[in-house]
This record gives C-alpha cells, sequence and structure tokens, in this order.
C-alpha cells in the first residue's frame, strides 16, 4: 500500500522530532499529503475545571500558539502548501487523532513516543497504545530522542 494522506500528530516536544522527520521524508517519497494535528487535550488542564471562563482564555492563548507552530512546521516540511494541512483540536488527544484520520480518510498516522519503560511508560505511552488500539488503519510509532 502506497500512502496518500499520511496523519502526524504532534506535541511540539523534543521527543516528537524524529517522527516528524520521518512524516516529511515519507510524504515526499510518496507524494502524499501530509496532514499535521496537534490536539489540546483538556485533561492536561485538570485544575482548571470550575474556572471556565479563565480556562477559555487560557485554550484561546494556547490554540492560537499551537497554529502558529503547526503553520512553521508547514513551511520547514518544504512541501507544497497544497500538500500540506495543519489542524489544531481541543479534546482527548487519542481520539481526535483516531476522528482526524476517519475525516481524512488517512492511509497512514504517523506519531512518536517517549520511548520509556516501566511506570512512565504506563502515563506516557498511553496515547500511541490507545491510538493503535482505535485507529483502524496503519500507525507508525516512532521512538523519541
Amino acid at each position: 500500500m502506497v500512502p496518500r494522506k499520511i496523519l502526524f500528530c504532534t506535541d511540539f516536544s523534543e521527543n516528537s522530532q524524529p517522527a516528524w522527520k520521518l512524516a516529511v521524508e515519507y510524504a515526499q517519497a510518496f507524494h502524499a499529503e501530509l496532514l499535521i494535528l496537534h490536539v489540546i487535550d483538556y485533561n492536561d488542564f485538570p485544575g482548571y475545571v470550575d474556572w471556565a471562563e479563565k480556562l477559555r482564555e487560557i485554550l484561546g492563548n494556547v490554540e492560537r500558539t499551537a497554529n502558529e507552530r503547526l503553520e512553521s512546521m508547514m513551511r520547514e516540511s518544504g512541501q507544497s502548501t497544497k500538500t500540506v494541512k495543519t489542524y489544531c483540536r481541543t479534546g482527548t488527544t487519542y481520539q481526535e487523532v483516531v476522528r482526524l484520520a476517519q475525516e481524512e480518510s488517512a492511509d497512514l498516522i504517523i506519531l512518536g513516543t517517549h520511548g520509556r519503560s516501566g511506570v512512565k511508560h504506563l502515563v506516557m505511552g498511553s496515547v500511541a497504545r490507545s491510538v493503535l488500539r482505535t485507529a483502524h488503519r496503519p500507525v507508525l510509532i516512532v521512538e523519541g530522542s
């Protein structure tokens, strides 16, 4: 199978860089459309549940910054802007990855993992494991730096 649409999910960490480089290489090699996704996960803001208005303001700032970083990644990819789309969504990370993959009919999902083991893996690897279990399409997980 030659992928025509590749979905790359990023948290903007250093650990996602090897997966990002591979996603760009695959997109160029296969002349595939590259979809870049960042998810603002509400689970990352548990203490703000009671502060709804302040949370909306914070998330608005986070989303603006994320969109700027996504646009920067798009330019760095060297791909034509016609073959790269960026998405910034809010929700549960793995669910948004799977949802976008379905909406866009992505042929391949590429994401990085933190490459940890033991207890840290149980927390940090949960997104990758959940995407693997629920995506119903090929998923390539790249160990972080």
